[in-house]
Formats: C-alpha cells, structure tokens, sequence
C-alpha cells in the first residue's frame, strides 16, 4: 500500500506598512507565501504549488499576488524598514505628510 498527498506551508516573508485596496486605510499588511507539496508516506518530496498574498491587519482583506510583484514588494520593503518613506512611495520622493524617510505609526 502506498500512501501519498499533499501537505501546505504558510510562510510569513515580511509586514509591510501599505495603503489597504479594500478598506483604503494605511495599515500592516502580511506578505506570505503558501507552498503546497507533494508527499510519500507523509515525507514532503518537492512543490506542488506556490501562491503568494498580502493580508490587511486592519480588515482582513487577502489580495492574491503573482510571485514578481511578491518580489518587488519584499524588495522595497527592505527599503522601508531602513528608515525609508512610508505608504509604498519610492525612495528619495517624500512620504505621505512631505517629510522624507519618517514614519507616522514610529515615535
């Protein structure tokens, strides 16, 4: 008898300071991503599947992401927590307020 399936991983790859696309608040979103593998006698042995999604922490709200703009989002929010501008601005244009690199939510 064989037995075999899948199992799911959830990783949490970054929290990111984002203006919400559902609620429209600026709030904590959770970048993840869902690995879904195949298993042999409940041995995980290669990917199945991979997803990637951010998550509002003020709503709930899940938007599904494609794995290049997972990338571009964990590679600016490196940015962000070197003391970069908040609410997804580009670095070296100012923030949500005109003050360059302050974050609002940090004392």
């Amino acid at each position: 008898m064989i037995i075999f399936g899948t199992k799911g991983y959830l990783h949490q790859l970054a929290m990111l300071t984002l203006v919400c696309g559902s609620c429209g608040n600026p709030a904590a979103h959770a970048l993840r991503k869902r690995v879904t593998k195949f298993t042999l006698f409940f041995v995980p042995l290669f990917p199945v599947s991979t997803k990637y999604a951010t998550q509002c922490t003020f709503c709930g709200a899940e938007q599904k992401l494609v794995k290049e703009q997972a990338d571009q989002l964990l590679a600016q929010g490196d940015g962000w927590q070197q003391g970069g501008p908040s609410y997804g601005t580009p670095q070296g244009q100012q923030g949500h307020h005109g003050q360059q690199g302050q974050n609002p939510y940090q004392r």
